[in-house]
């Protein structure tokens, strides 16, 4: 049986999905200017044209670590990084670095003839791993030394076995929820039914007949359910791949990488295939940061000066900490200045690799940009891996956390689904409805935080090319000083009103200031920036 609570929950994804498909920012809003355009973009034009005309600038590599980015693509085959020490196809490590044919990057998750698409999650893998140890345990002969794993196994066993059965359970209300839709234009012989047509029709299950309900209130705004039905194929999608690969513990793609997996120091394996059979999420990515600005066509990236190098890390799952760490690494040995990581979880069992490689990019004057994630939760008190904070208790402050925000502004200004985090999110950047590069020279709008990063990545890209002197720390202090002040009370992503009554069904959203969300209280600005890095660079 679906309870009330899970109904909700997908029809008011599908009201919140269906509503912005029919209400879109102007496609390139994140270079906008509040004061110019009355958008609260990032001032990227505003920039170029009044503060950054005549000026030199140096070339900064940024390494993408995400899904794999198409290298030929129409608006990004100009800016890819193209590594001159190795020569393309002949098999040979040329420049010694352990990887062979390392042109413009590297997949870690990929194997001589294959790569791997699908992973599950880290919460499965984790859960996996102590139910080996401890499922057929008697808890009352646990000894002292063990108790604490003991304890962890049972928290996991208890996260994960919530959340599979949530998944399984929300795509069976999706199914029925779009199986009642074909049921309707069906029985009516219209996308477009009249309310005449709805009331004749009445199912035996009483479940069809409750969301038939809510299905007969789209039909009578004139909406039409064909529209309405092509909206379910995305969480159907979500949730089908959840429960067959995500929440599969019998699923384990690593065998067609060919590492040990058991050696997380482990460097040199994976493949030349940057581009990825899943290349759409690294693709978007990377034109948001630096799609040509000169080639009318297609859309402009926010920097003007940059070389992407790809670097694959994340699947269609959670990644593994293993090669995040390797690619971090990478791109750090490898001429890289800025990282962008649009990826994260909620577990990380090899934090300390992690956290090692961040330090060693930080050694290197690398900048690391990090996206919040999309759980609409706060990651002061719910972990997103990776993070700047360490296990020894140092942090890095080379590190920037980014929260996505609306180009609607005003109370709406953070976008409902983004993380936040008065401590641990640094700043928000422009995250709906952004419209940039997708696979086979083509484009898209996506949302998320994973939109929200690059942009930051972008504006982070201008100040090293046009002021190379500051460093990576000076560049984030940079960023975070000048971020433009969110004036008022904002609605708190995924906020409830009252003790049960969503917003979104007629309850009043709960409202915070922006310091609330993140440190800066503000949205990224390049204008701010570079006035701040040009006064700077005088002193």
């Amino acid at each position: 049986m679906y309870t009330r609570k899970l109904i909700l929950i997908a029809f008011m994804a599908l009201i919140s999905s269906f509503s912005n498909a029919q209400k879109s920012a102007p496609p390139n809003w994140f270079n906008l200017d509040q004061k110019a355009d009355k958008i609260p973009g990032v001032s990227t034009e505003r920039a170029y044209n009044e503060l950054l005309k005549g000026k030199t600038s140096k070339t900064v590599v940024v390494a993408v670590i995400d899904g794999g980015t198409e290298v030929n693509h129409e608006d990004l085959k100009e800016i890819i990084w193209i590594n001159k020490n190795e020569i393309a196809g002949n098999g040979i490590d040329d420049d010694k670095n352990g990887y062979i044919d390392d042109v413009n990057g590297w997949s870690f998750i990929g194997g001589k003839d294959t790569n791997v698409v699908e992973d599950s999650y880290e919460l499965t893998r984790v859960y996996t791993m102590y139910k080996k140890k401890y499922a057929s345990t008697d808890p009352l002969k646990i000894d002292q030394q063990s108790k604490a794993d003991y304890e962890i196994y049972l928290s996991v066993k208890k996260e994960y076995e919530s959340k599979y059965s949530e998944q399984k359970k929300m795509l069976e209300v999706y199914e029925t929820i779009k199986n009642v839709i074909d049921k309707v234009i069906k029985q009516t012989g219209t996308d477009k039914p009249t309310e005449k047509q709805l009331a004749n029709i009445k199912f035996e299950n009483p479940m069809e007949n409750q969301f038939l309900t809510m299905i007969k209130g789209f039909a009578k705004k004139g909406t039409s359910l064909k529209s309405l039905a092509e909206e379910l194929d995305g969480p159907i999608n979500y949730f089908a791949k959840g429960v067959k690969f995500g929440y599969n513990t019998e699923f384990n793609p690593r065998v067609l990488i060919g590492d040990n997996y058991e050696d997380v120091n482990e460097r040199f394996y994976g493949s030349n295939y940057v581009s990825g059979p899943k290349g759409e999420h690294g693709t978007h990515v990377a034109g948001i940061i630096a799609a040509m600005r000169t080639n009318n066509i297609g859309m402009k990236g926010v920097a003007d000066n940059v070389r992407i190098m790809v670097l694959r890390v994340v699947p269609d799952g959670d990644e593994r900490d293993k090669d995040v760490a390797n690619a971090i690494r990478y791109a750090a040995d490898n001429g890289a200045s800025i990282i962008n990581m649009s990826f994260g979880k909620s577990h990380s069992p090899y934090k300390s690799a992690v956290d090692e490689a961040i330090k060693y990019a930080q050694s290197k004057d690398v900048l690391m940009i990090h996206a919040a994630g999309n759980d609409s939760k706060n990651t002061d008190t719910l972990p997103n891996y990776p993070t700047d904070k360490f296990n020894d208790g140092k942090e890095s402050d080379s590190w920037i956390e980014v929260g996505a925000s609306n180009w609607k502004g005003g109370k709406y200004i953070a976008a409902s689904f983004s993380n936040f985090g008065a401590s641990n999110v640094d700043v928000f950047a422009p995250g709906v409805d952004i419209y940039s590069c997708v696979p086979f020279s083509a484009y898209d709008t996506y949302n998320g935080t994973s939109m929200a990063a690059p942009v930051t990545a972008g504006v982070a890209a201008i100040i090293r090319s046009y002021y190379p002197q500051f460093s990576a720390s000076e560049v984030k202090h940079i960023l975070t000083a000048s971020a433009i002040p969110v004036n008022g009370n904002v609605i708190i992503p995924g906020a409830k009103a009252g003790k049960k009554k969503l917003f979104f069904f007629g309850g009043k959203a709960k409202t915070s200031s922006m310091k609330s969300l993140c440190r800066t209280g503000g949205i990224v600005n390049v204008y701010t920036a570079v006035k701040m890095a040009e006064a700077k660079s005088k002193k």
